[in-house]
């Protein structure tokens, strides 16, 4: 361990936040390729948000569960901030192609996630965040607006946007949703 992460941190509170890091940056690298839908910007966000949110290490206790409040906080507000910044999205031309396998039977979950990827993709950044907070994350109206930095009334205008939206460029998936839930 580093000698000077311990200074700065204290023994415990370096422990925590490495098994932190360690035990999260899956399911946070998952939320953020729901809000980039790429897979380097995503692990850029959730570096720059894990940077920030060992830099606040000393204002948070050494609960885990503040270490992942404040970081998929931080998550939310860079994207956001990206987006403002309106910057051209780096994109691969062409379309995605399977790779089968053929010891495995996942294939039906393998298209409902790239028709799904395909789907958010086509939505604009903040109705993508709204859904992925919504639906994905589970957060409230208030909470979603809260960590947006807008208002209830447009997280709720987003979410139905958003939803009118997938209805209209994804019929299918819709109908591959309802046929995985039986």
């Amino acid at each position: 361990m580093n000698t000077r992460a311990l200074h700065a941190t204290g023994v415990g509170g370096a422990v925590d936040f490495s098994d932190f890091v360690r035990t999260r940056t899956p399911s946070l690298l998952r939320t953020a390729f729901l809000l980039t839908g790429d897979r380097h910007l995503a692990e850029d966000l959730v570096q720059d948000a894990l940077a920030r949110t060992h830099r606040a290490i000393r204002r948070l206790s050494g609960d885990g569960g503040h270490y992942e409040a404040y970081t998929r906080t931080a998550m939310y507000h860079l994207q956001v901030s990206r987006w403002r910044r309106r910057r051209v999205a780096e994109s691969l031309p062409g379309e995605l192609q399977e790779i089968a396998d053929p010891s495995s039977d996942h294939s039906g979950r393998v298209s409902l996630q790239i028709a799904l990827h395909r789907a958010l993709s086509r939505l604009t950044p903040r109705q993508r965040a709204v859904l992925v907070l919504r639906f994905f994350e589970d957060r409230s109206e208030g909470e979603a607006a809260d960590m947006l930095g807008c208002s209830v009334g447009t997280v709720k205008s987003q979410t139905n946007k958003a939803l009118a939206r997938l209805r209209q460029i994804a019929p299918d998936l819709i109908e591959t949703v309802k046929g995985t839930d039986r």
